[in-house]
């Protein structure tokens, strides 16, 4: 493994006695410390001056990949930009400085952000009325269910359980279903990449409590029989569920109430524009038809992530009603761009018009045994973020692009002839895609021995 880049561990500049700090002296009289929660020996730390620490995560810091250092093309996971205005709102010390347990008479201004963001997601989406409360996408679906439940049981109709899913949905979708208790259905896809109708017929029932959607579905293509899916599930006496983790596309173009949908979560972290790499921040807030809001569960005391739900605002006022009509279109369009500019050296498997997203099955010449995943490896010697990868499972040798609306056509290209490049180094230089990364600070892994046998220590102790 190559660690170029990564001089040293902290633990590995450490010198005994050597101090970063200086306190002023204690006036508190000292009190001893009940013997069971005193360590039997001092704690392994690191002992360095400041500047080396400071220098050392510095370094570190100058290794991390992130949409401010480039391009960050993965589909459904929507890496958008975060425009600066939005962190310095959210830096505020009348948003920052404020404790969840404080009078709510004193917090009068987040209640004011928090009203007017519930409404303009109602605006946005053709929704009745929002929950902040869910702190991520998958917390979202899971509200929505538990409303979904909850709204049949009130009328008695117990035996809903099954919640129909497509074969395409992320996979966020059955195991959401799975953990509020319901049984998942899964409904066929057609050769185009949309839900075969007639196998739903045949899984519609009294015994349905929903079908979960996403609109584009996660081969970017929008469902063009939503109307009478919408229909044969109503008509059935299920709701309605959309997955908003590809609304992008649709940001004021059209709204998914409109379509009839009848319970919905957004990804405020990926449709409005806050960085959630590693995990988080989420904000996944839930709406509802009129007649559901009732049923919006306590799902979380306080009021969701707030400084998510501050960016998302400040976003969206940013934009204002003039713009936000931009970002469906532009997203769309430079996903067709670059699709259309590679399909000549990536296999396109379905050929109708896709959205903000799409999905090549890898190289169309693999007779030199280069993979999606060398690939995706060899995009990071040339400073780009890899795309996802063998995702949708549809497709054996996925790659899922979404550049969204926010980049120029100038990096549009520069990833376009990077991607060229490496199909013609597929074929002429294979070893030099199979065995990238070569400039990175950490070179390929042997990613089944790390996830078996992970070193979780510095001293390398299982």
């Amino acid at each position: 493994m190559n660690n170029k880049l990564y001089d040293h561990l902290i633990f590995e500049l450490s010198h005994p006695g050597r101090i970063g700090y200086s306190l002023p002296h204690n006036a508190i009289p000292h009190h001893a410390l009940p013997s069971d929660v005193c360590r039997d020996k001092p704690a392994e730390l690191p002992e360095c001056d400041e500047m080396t620490v400071v220098r050392h995560y510095t370094n570190h810091s100058g290794n991390n990949f992130g949409v401010d250092n480039g391009f960050y093309p993965l589909g459904s996971c929507t890496m958008k930009y975060n425009p600066k205005i939005n962190e310095e709102i959210a830096s505020l010390p009348s948003f920052t400085h404020i404790h969840p347990l404080q009078p709510k008479q004193t917090v009068k201004g987040c209640e004011e952000v928090t009203t007017a963001l519930r409404h303009l997601l109602s605006s946005l989406t053709g929704m009745y009325d929002f929950t902040l409360k869910p702190c991520a996408g998958a917390h979202g679906e899971l509200t929505g269910l538990m409303i979904i439940r909850a709204y049949h049981e009130s009328r008695g109709d117990m035996k809903r359980v099954k919640v129909i899913v497509p074969d395409s949905a992320h996979g966020t979708n059955p195991a959401s279903a799975a953990v509020c208790g319901l049984q998942v259905v899964e409904v066929k896809s057609l050769a185009d990449g949309t839900v075969d109708i007639d196998d739903l017929r045949s899984k519609l029932d009294d015994t349905v409590a929903a079908m979960m959607m996403t609109n584009p579905n996660t081969l970017g293509l929008f469902e063009h029989n939503i109307v009478e899916i919408v229909k044969l599930v109503h008509d059935c006496g299920g709701l309605m569920y959309y997955d908003g983790a590809n609304l992008n596309p649709l940001l004021g173009i059209c709204r998914p109430g409109d379509m009839g949908f009848d319970v919905m979560h957004i990804n405020l972290h990926k449709t409005f524009s806050t960085p959630h790499g590693g995990g988080g921040p989420g904000s996944g807030p839930v709406g509802v038809r009129k007649g559901l809001e009732p049923f919006f569960p306590m799902v979380n005391p306080f009021h969701g992530n707030f400084l998510v739900e501050v960016r998302a605002l400040t976003y969206i006022l940013s934009l204002g009603k003039e713009n936000i009509k931009h970002v469906g279109p532009l997203s769309t369009l430079n996903a067709t761009y670059i699709r259309h500019q590679l399909k000549d050296a990536y296999e396109l498997p379905i050929q109708s018009l896709s959205k903000h997203e799409f999905v090549f099955n890898g190289l169309k010449d693999k007779s030199t045994g280069v993979t999606t995943l060398d690939v995706a490896k060899r995009l990071l010697d040339f400073g780009f973020h890899a795309p996802t990868i063998y995702f949708p499972l549809l497709f054996h040798e996925a790659m899922m692009i979404e550049p969204t609306e926010n980049e120029s056509k100038e990096t549009l290209d520069h990833f376009i002839d990077v991607m060229h490049q490496i199909a013609r180094e597929a074929k002429e230089t294979p070893d030099v895609v199979k065995t990238a990364p070569h400039n990175t600070p950490i070179s390929r892994v042997d990613d089944v021995l790390a996830a078996r046998h992970p070193v979780l220590t510095f001293k390398g102790e299982n």
